[in-house]
């Protein structure tokens, strides 16, 4: 079985995320970048279905310019088999992500499609289900847990009142949520070794699409401060206090 599994290069999460001076864009210079968070969920649970023989190959595809090839070798160090880059100078949004990887799908023809449930940069969360809907695939969105045999996926997904479980059809397309798994930790060995494999390349072009955006960005802003709290001595303090904000008649 093959896996396909996309990442994304993202602003590092533990970096506070700042506005550029004109306000357009999030300033990405000089800025850590990884992998986003998600993905790198993803990504961990196809590398242990490989590891336990149930996958043949994990192919992680990144769509975007060559800065991408970082993150493409994070992959390859977690064990990754294959690495492919969609090069793309301008950004790509959903839609396009989406429809990118419906072609390369088509062209691979992986047996599962593992992504991170949202992109910690928009929080979007749309590609996985834009995807399914596109190769009119099942899906499971938010998956705490994956368990593959007999040409099924059964996942336990997140949902507002608890846990829902699912029995999925091959193929299928799964998004990953932070409760699957602890990503592994990986030596320096395993990055040296990563460094002299192999990266594939394919212009976004090729598979029939086009950055052309459907979204404009208008602004970005950080949000307003908030006003500093205060400790009041009882409950006729705390009405008061309320009546003054207009919360309470």
């Amino acid at each position: 079985m093959k896996i396909l599994v996309n990442i994304k290069r993202v602003v590092d999460y533990q970096v506070t995320v700042r506005p550029t001076a004109d306000g357009k864009e999030v300033e990405t210079a000089g800025v850590k970048m990884s992998i986003n968070p998600f993905d790198e969920n993803a990504l961990e649970a196809a590398v242990r279905l490989k590891e336990a023989g149930i996958a043949s190959e994990v192919l992680a595809v990144a769509i975007g310019s060559a800065a991408n090839q970082d993150i493409l070798r994070h992959a390859l160090a977690m064990g990754a088999s294959r690495a492919l880059l969609i090069e793309s100078d301008a950004a790509v949004q959903s839609l396009q992500t989406a429809k990118a990887l419906k072609a390369l799908i088509e062209r691979e023809a992986p047996q599962l499609v593992l992504l991170g449930k949202q992109a910690i940069d928009d929080d979007a969360a749309e590609v996985a289900q834009m995807l399914a809907a596109l190769l009119d695939w099942p899906q499971a969105t938010f998956a705490s847990d994956i368990q593959i045999a007999d040409g099924k996926a059964t996942v336990v997904r997140e949902i507002d009142g608890g846990q829902e479980t699912l029995s999925l059809s091959l193929p299928a397309v799964i998004s990953a949520d932070l409760r699957l798994n602890e990503p592994r930790f990986i030596k320096l060995p395993a990055l040296m070794m990563a460094k002299k494999k192999p990266l594939e390349n394919i212009a976004l072009a090729e598979l029939g699409e086009t950055a052309a955006p459907e979204l404009t960005l208008l602004g970005v802003s950080e949000p307003p401060a908030r006003k500093a709290g205060r400790i009041l001595n009882n409950v006729s303090e705390l009405v008061a206090a309320l009546r003054a904000e207009k919360v309470l008649p």
